[in-house]
């Protein structure tokens, strides 16, 4: 065994002040005959750098230092030969010998398990999770060739990332996510080269709670995004401009990240009663049956709906529907149809929990279509998605005090066509109309076509919390005239429930309808504002 002595480096990276923990790297590399190496980063060796513990970084404040089990990977003559592990005071251990006349390289990959290819010349790190630790990445060579017995070299880490302080505010208790950031790096060790890219749609994990929050960025252009969310799914929120990352950059302004309503749901509060307001989804719940594993989802755009022409009135479960018989959740609930392809016209079959007066909203949920894991609604069973009651929707088309909208006060809804669709329009409590578009006019004095709006128009009105339901129809329905019903989660008699309902020829909503269960209606879902 050939023994390599002291390897001098000045190792410093300044940091969120506060220090990180660090998870330990698994070495890949062990064959070949092996030399011990020990490399020092106290800074007191002659040759290196004040402070040699740290990786410095522009700026002034916090800074992280090396922990117990950090690692550095080492490379030689462009293949991985060991991981030195740090005990405190040196980073120690066995590695397979180097080549001589050829400089060490060293790689600090954040702590990251690396993902070594084949023949061990190059590996990739993923730096998505930074919930306990920042992972930095930097890498050097030593100042010296490889020599036989030689016990003395010097080393000075440069970072190949950046650090970024984000300001968050989060309703979560969960951590913060920002997609769309490289988060892997690629290194290939025959010409030291790095390469940055995006692995999980490009997520990074910050640490939960609000306040100042530090994160590792890889090089990239800029990002100007508002795709944020908690790490759970079920938040989501926007994010501020993040600029051009560069090596070794020290940003420190604070990028604004705001996890403020659900995931799935439109921005604008809504009052339900004189106590709760709500969200509601960005589309009226779908049923994709013809998926390989069927799952539940949101339209994508609020005007979004299948119609009487895609084999709704069938009970078959391949097909994909919107119109749902009431408390068809899935959920087997003691009805016999139950399930969201049942299509029975037997009032009795949709008796819920086996009862025919029971409400449905003050039940276990579990009836209600929202205790379903909605893939673009978080994604989790019970998170919070439920159908408004009766009175919740007569509260919302009736009571609530809305926003002066074009001169008219309390302006709860308006009849309208948005992207050729016909449907009403709700403004939330507080609403303010863009400028450009063109004013919406009462539906007390119109019908649809007074209130046109493109999709690019109403996107800038659904920014400000305008909600759209769409007069999607009625499953078998044979009329004529443009209708539409939204089921409410309150049942009326053994054979019926509530429902909002409208259609052509007239210019309100009113209040919620009395409709029969086995009728295929629209879902539209709400969530509680905590």
């Amino acid at each position: 065994m050939k023994k390599l002595g002291i390897i001098v480096m000045a190792v410093a990276l300044m940091m969120g002040m506060s220090q990180c923990k660090k998870e330990n790297t698994t070495a890949s590399n062990d064959e070949g005959a092996k030399v011990p190496i020990t490399l020092n980063v106290s800074g007191t060796s002659t040759g290196s750098a004040t402070g040699g513990s740290r990786v410095a970084v522009e700026g002034s404040t916090g800074v992280v230092t090396f922990e117990d089990g950090d690692a550095l990977q080492v490379v030689s003559n462009g293949v991985y030969v060991g991981t030195m592990t740090y005990n405190g005071t040196v980073f120690s251990g066995e590695i397979n010998e180097p080549t001589e006349g050829q400089k060490l390289q060293f790689y600090f990959l954040g702590n990251k398990t690396p993902e070594f290819n084949s023949d061990n010349t190059g590996c990739s790190v993923i730096i998505s999770d930074q919930t306990e630790y920042l992972p930095v990445i930097s890498y050097a060579p030593s100042r010296e060739n490889y020599q036989i017995g030689k016990t003395d070299y010097n080393a000075t880490l440069l970072n190949k990332c950046a650090l970024v302080k984000f300001d968050v505010t989060s309703v979560s208790e969960s951590a913060t996510c920002i997609l769309g950031m490289n988060n892997k790096v690629t290194v290939d060790f025959s010409t030291n080269e790095f390469t940055y890219s995006q692995e999980y749609e490009g997520i990074i994990t910050l640490a939960a709670g609000n306040g100042e929050k530090w994160a590792i960025l890889l090089p990239q252009a800029e990002v100007s995004h508002t795709i944020t969310s908690s790490n759970d799914g079920i938040y989501s929120g926007s994010c501020g401009t993040i600029p051009v990352i560069e090596e070794n950059d020290y940003l420190t302004n604070g990028i604004a990240v705001a996890i403020s309503h659900p995931t799935g749901a439109i921005n604008g509060l809504f009052s339900v009663s004189a106590t709760q307001q709500v969200y509601f989804s960005k589309g009226n719940l779908q049923y994709i049956g013809s998926a390989a594993t069927p799952y539940w989802k949101f339209a994508e755009n609020q005007w979004d709906y299948f119609g009487t022409t895609t084999g709704q009135g069938s009970n078959n479960q391949n097909i994909d529907r919107d119109f749902f018989g009431w408390g068809t959740s899935g959920y087997n609930h003691g009805a016999a149809s139950y399930q969201p392809w049942s299509t029975s016209t037997d009032n009795s079959q949709y008796y819920v929990y086996g009862s025919q007066n029971y409400n449905l909203y003050d039940q276990t949920g579990q009836a209600d279509w929202g205790y379903n894991a909605i893939a673009n609604g978080g994604n989790m069973e019970n998170s919070g998605w439920r159908t408004l009651t009766n009175d919740e929707w007569d509260y919302v088309i009736n009571t609530r005090t809305a926003s002066t909208v074009n001169g008219v006060a309390n302006l709860r809804y308006v009849k309208a066509i948005v992207n050729d669709v016909k449907g009403a329009i709700f403004f939330p409590d507080v609403y303010t109309h863009p400028d450009g578009v063109v004013q919406p006019i009462a539906s007390s004095s119109t019908g649809w076509n007074a209130n046109n709006y493109s999709s690019e128009d109403f996107a800038q009105m659904e920014a400000n919390g305008a909600v759209f339901l769409p007069a999607a129809g009625v499953r078998g329905s044979s009329v004529s005239f443009i209708s539409s019903s939204y089921w409410s989660s309150t049942c009326y008699d053994s054979d019926k429930a509530y429902s909002v309902y409208y259609n052509s020829y007239s210019n309100y909503l009113g209040s919620p309808s009395v409709l029969p269960r086995p009728a295929g209606y629209s879902v539209r879902l709400v969530r509680n504002v905590e």
